[in-house]
């Protein structure tokens, strides 16, 4: 009896310790997020563009001022971001439906992200709308290496004509000293429905894993986020089938996709809302390194979708929905139509 009451005491010293070791553990949390923000465009007439007849465009006063306002919501909502956990804004953040890099501009420096100091990376897209993809980044924790755009070729299937989209964003950078890859993407949309569309969305997502084989053929063990809206979600063909994107994190082999929205999903979360339907477009999906255990260098913790009680509408045939900028031909003071989703890194500290 005493030789057990000594074995229990020794085991319960151990457990006791080894807590003691896990809690006394210290982490560096960063945030990744992506987030649409909703015709984000200036109130500059560009003869390049069709912009005539964007929201801004198509008020009669008050441009300036409501452009201000969008502006500043829009890094209102940058800056809460994940910062409840990392006490931070986004390291790194994608964003789509935004006009130029004049705009983005605007945004970093609003007063809200001005001390963070944010670096742009953006270029133009053939988008018959004019809206872009681009990068967001605290130079302070994120130095990019190299960048480049990536143009999608696509035809009606009717007419057979081109149809001039968003190109996808590839920037190469170390965060904190760790090498990563990000891929920005805004993919067609569904117009002129989801069955005559899909087959673009499709393409969009072939061109989407072929630039991660690309990485992954200097690197099999690049770490690799792919993240935007997609006008998919995670069980469509062009998720599921091309991009062959797992829930699970145990089904991800060396190359393969986790995705941490596919059970969100599932369980009927969505970032968009249209005809009392929920869809989930806005996705971030990462390469299996971002998976593995050893957190001496940045490793995938928890995804999320932001969808603070701000950012819904509180009443009305559309309570719950995104309070969106623009609706009945006017700005609204809202935010944008979609949620933004964003996933927290973590690494150990061992100084």
């Amino acid at each position: 009896m005493k030789f057990i009451k000594s074995l229990l005491t020794v085991v319960c010293l151990l457990f006791a310790l080894n807590t003691w070791s896990q809690e006394a553990k210290r982490f560096k949390i960063h945030t990744v997020a992506f987030y649409n923000l909703e015709n984000l465009f200036d109130t500059i007439n560009d003869t390049t563009k069709n912009d005539e007849a964007t929201p801004i465009m198509e008020l009669n006063t008050n441009r300036e001022e409501i452009y201000k306002k969008k502006v500043h919501n829009m890094a209102r909502v940058i800056a809460d971001i994940g910062a409840d956990e990392a006490k931070n804004s986004p390291a790194i953040i994608g964003v789509c439906e935004v006009e130029n890099r004049n705009v983005l501009v605007d945004v970093v420096n609003d007063p809200l992200l001005l001390g963070k100091d944010y670096g742009i990376v953006h270029y133009e897209s053939p988008d018959n709308r004019g809206i872009d993809v681009a990068l967001l980044y605290q130079k302070a924790l994120f130095t990019p290496i190299s960048t480049s755009s990536h143009t999608l070729k696509i035809f009606d299937d009717l007419t057979r004509n081109r149809v001039y989209t968003r190109d996808q964003l590839l920037v190469t950078g170390k965060l904190d000293g760790d090498l990563i890859h990000v891929i920005v993407n805004h993919w067609p949309s569904r117009s002129g429905g989801e069955a005559r569309s899909r087959s673009k969305r499709v393409a969009a997502a072939k061109l989407n894993k072929h630039i991660i084989d690309s990485l992954q053929v200097l690197d099999p063990y690049a770490k690799i986020f792919t993240m935007g809206d997609l006008n998919d979600d995670p069980t469509n063909e062009s998720v599921k089938d091309v991009l062959k994107a797992q829930a699970d994190k145990e089904d991800v082999d060396i190359k393969g996709i986790y995705n941490p929205y596919i059970n969100y999903y599932k369980d009927g979360l969505g970032t968009t809302a249209y005809r009392d339907a929920w869809s989930l477009f806005d996705q971030i999906m990462m390469t299996k390194p971002l998976l593995e255990q050893d957190y001496s260098s940045y490793r995938f913790y928890k995804a999320f979708i932001y969808n603070k009680y701000y950012l819904t509408n509180k009443r009305g045939r559309y309570k719950g929905y995104p309070l969106r900028s623009w609706a009945d031909g006017g700005f609204t003071d809202g935010f944008s139509d979609h949620f933004p989703v964003y996933v927290y890194l973590i690494k150990e500290v061992t100084e």
